[in-house]
């Protein structure tokens, strides 16, 4: 019966902890844990992947809100400045998941259903693959729709204002 068992057994609780601990640590944890050590992502890491992926996707116009989108084009007024690729979205964040929220304007004549699908998809890729975070989540909220008619006044009125 014992030749069959070649497997020593600690002998006490506080062997067997200490077993089962360094059998643990020995296993790494992810691919931002690892036996060498930890790699931490920041929030705007993930928010700039987030938002170059969104801008990507045929049928997003603008992310954002209309006061970001006032402030993002101020903003690209002055010499210098550069492009906030992370507005219209907003990120939480743990050590190995992340949820993703996205604000955007899509364009007249997109499928609204079809452009949310594809900035799911392209966010999901981006953001797991540059930072190995699982994205639990891709909510997209569409807050208005660009009508082609919206560049018109506006070229129109910077024609009145010259």
């Amino acid at each position: 019966m014992s030749e069959n068992n070649n497997r020593t057994l600690p002998k006490t609780t506080e062997e067997a902890q200490a077993a089962e601990a360094a059998t643990k640590d020995e296993t790494p944890k992810g691919p931002l844990h690892t036996e060498f050590g930890s790699t931490t992502i920041a929030d705007t890491v993930v928010q700039k992947l987030a938002g170059i992926a969104t801008r990507e996707v045929p049928g997003v116009y603008a992310m954002g809100n209309a006061a970001r989108r006032a402030l993002n084009s101020l903003a690209e007024r002055i010499p210098g400045s550069q492009t906030n690729v992370s507005g219209g979205v907003s990120v939480e964040k743990g050590e190995r998941q992340t949820a993703i929220d996205v604000n955007v304007v899509v364009e007249y004549g997109a499928a609204i259903a079809e452009v949310a699908e594809e900035i799911r998809r392209n966010v999901i890729q981006a953001v797991e693959h540059g930072t190995s975070l699982e994205v639990l989540e891709v909510n997209v909220n569409v807050s208005d729709v660009h009508l082609p008619e919206d560049d018109d006044e506006s070229t129109d009125r910077s024609d009145r204002l010259e």
